[in-house]
């Protein structure tokens, strides 16, 4: 059997695969990748299913040793990826002889750097998935100095290229596109402006289930308590704090406090990177949509886009 020795995990490693649809009704999260982008594109470069479980690990720190000759990629923040201290590249193809020791080290931009081996991690899978959820506790515990993963074999054809061409991570001001949610009438204008036009700080009060963000008050016009409604992954909920928290891959599935805006979709693995003391520029879609968290009988939560 193949496997990957872990020497040392860093500060947070989990595995991860595209996570658990549709079992919202029951309390349970999707969870997955946080950058999911940056996940499947790692699948792809070393021919996995995009569904193959990886790697995901903050601020790097993870350390790895092979057992067998195996072929993998890193993607994700720009983390320094070294073999037997040779210099790698990111977002390529790397081979691994038995005994190799491949190394990721603390990012200079980005947050997160995912790690796919031909053939996927082989963990067992808890509830259809092989995600570790760290909100619920779901899914296989959280990697560890001295664990043994095993790689499997189901693969999807051969790798096609030696680099893929995508943009790095940036510590720079970060634009994200945000429609307006559900309960943004429940602010005054004043505050939607505000939340325009502001640069908001990313926190280190952030993880896998949220970014918090510190910037101005948001005042509410409606100051009603709000039952527990259902939330998606890149809604902006508003505690009465004023100060808003960006909901990543294992957020909650209710939530009690307004959601004033949805991330667009693809906007949601930029957040993923963004690191504490960064900043954040939410830019309202002109055309004035609002996104409606819906939980169908299905039990999977949706976005809904409707015109205003």
């Amino acid at each position: 059997m193949t496997i990957l020795s872990v020497v040392a995990a860093g500060p947070l490693t989990t595995i991860q695969d595209l996570g658990r649809p549709g079992l919202a009704s029951t309390g349970i999260g999707h969870s997955g990748p946080a950058d999911r982008a940056s996940f499947t594109l790692a699948n792809r470069i070393v021919g996995n299913h995009e569904n193959a479980a990886g790697i995901e690990t903050t601020f790097g720190g993870l350390v790895i040793r092979a057992s067998h000759n195996i072929s993998l990629a890193v993607t994700g923040c720009i983390a320094p990826v070294t073999i037997n201290d040779r210099s790698e590249g990111r977002n390529a193809v790397l081979n691994l002889r038995s005994g190799d020791t491949l190394t990721i080290g603390t990012p200079m931009a980005g947050v997160r750097s995912y790690l796919a081996v031909r053939g996927g991690i082989d963990v067992p899978r808890v509830l259809g998935s092989r995600s570790t959820d760290t909100l619920s506790g779901i899914g296989p515990a959280a990697v560890q100095p001295g664990d043994i993963l095993p790689i499997g074999t189901e693969t999807d054809g051969y790798p096609i290229l030696d680099q893929a061409p995508v943009a790095d991570c940036t510590n720079s001001r970060l634009k994200l596109r945000l429609m307006l949610g559900r309960r943004h009438e429940w602010f005054s204008q004043s505050a939607l402006k505000v939340l325009e036009t502001s640069d908001w700080n990313v926190t280190t009060y952030s993880n896998r289930v949220g970014i918090r963000l510190a910037g101005p008050h948001l005042s509410r016009t409606n100051c009603a308590e709000l039952p527990s409604e259902g939330v998606v992954e890149g809604a902006l909920q508003v505690p009465p704090q004023g100060n808003p928290t960006l909901f990543l891959a294992d957020h909650p599935v209710t939530g009690g406090y307004p959601v004033i805006g949805v991330l667009h979709s693809a906007d949601v693995a930029l957040a993923a990177q963004a690191r504490p003391g960064q900043q954040i520029k939410f830019v309202v879609s002109e055309t004035a949509q609002h996104v409606v968290a819906a939980v169908h009988p299905t039990g999977s939560v949706k976005a809904l886009a409707a015109s205003r």
